[in-house]
């Protein structure tokens, strides 16, 4: 049994950690899963004035990866965060999304016969 005493299995490497690198949001995986630390995530953090990128006006508390190479984008609120993952880290996704509650929504214009354009 690691040191530490009880211990957690983690749902993304498979083996068995201190409870306590669970904490904060999984932060004792941070280096594993994003290739950063708590103390960088916390920089990073504090170099955004502690408010999500997207909202301005939430805590950034998660840290914000894109799903194919792993890279750290920055930090977001937990909102913004689980929402860019919806829509699937797609910017074409994330632009209609936020073209929708203006009223403006992308329908797809038939130039030909099974043909369809999105507007730009």
């Amino acid at each position: 049994m690691p040191e530490g005493g009880e211990v957690k299995r983690c749902s993304r490497c498979h083996e068995d950690e201190p409870r306590a690198a669970f904490a904060r949001n999984g932060a004792g995986h941070l280096k594993r899963q994003f290739g950063t630390t708590e103390a960088e995530r916390d920089e990073l953090i504090a170099s955004r004035t502690g408010l999500c990128v997207i909202r301005l006006s939430a805590p950034a508390i998660h840290v914000d990866h894109c799903h194919e190479t792993g890279k750290v984008r920055g930090v977001l609120c937990f909102n913004c965060n689980s929402g860019i993952g919806k829509l699937g880290d797609d910017p074409d996704n994330t632009r209609r999304a936020t073209a929708y509650p203006e009223g403006n929504s992308w329908k797809p214009i038939l130039v030909a016969p099974g043909v369809y354009q999105l507007p730009s």
